[in-house]
């Protein structure tokens, strides 16, 4: 299995408005073409957070493990579509109330991200799709803590984890 780079994703400004398209293939081909993304923190009632691990045959930080859930916006669904489409894909989480955290630019040395990011809190059944991730599983805050900076994590949701979380109490 391997990502379908002619897939089209929405080219956008640091606003978020619409100013062209642009294929997967472009938007990580070391471009820095801003293009939108969605990423959800799924919390337990224990404070726990899922988090997923990205398969070997990914494009971006393949094996490495990331937020709950992350997708791009495809060409023509709003960001709320977005994140109902792609919860449900990858997680199988289909009934959640999810809290808008904010947006903001991430840049990596291949691709350029205007990332909304979410959290709710979630104690139903989770569900990973074998074809979109390898494994997921509940960490706690220690657990967390305690992989930071040791190359486990994804660059992008080590510096969500400490934009949004890391000095709070879930």
């Amino acid at each position: 299995m391997k990502d379908n780079l002619s897939e089209l994703f929405p080219l956008v400004d640091e606003a978020g408005n619409i100013i062209g398209s642009i294929t997967r293939g472009e938007a990580h081909n070391g471009s820095k073409a801003l293009h939108p993304v969605v990423h959800l923190h799924l919390f337990n009632s224990k404070g726990d957070l899922y988090l997923q691990k990205r398969p070997e045959w990914k494009d971006i930080q393949p094996g490495k493990w990331d937020t709950a859930c992350g997708g791009h916006i495809d060409l023509g669904e709003n960001v709320d579509q977005a994140l109902k489409r792609e919860v449900g894909e990858e997680l199988g989480v289909t009934d959640f109330e999810a809290e808008p955290l904010g947006s903001y630019v991430f840049e990596s040395a291949k691709e350029r991200e205007l990332v909304y990011a979410f959290r709710c809190t979630f104690d139903g059944k989770v569900t990973p799709c074998k074809e979109e991730l390898s494994e997921g599983r509940f960490w706690s805050k220690d657990e967390i803590a305690s992989n930071l900076g040791k190359e486990v994590f994804t660059p992008n949701f080590e510096h969500e984890y400490s934009k949004f979380f890391k000095d709070r109490d879930e």
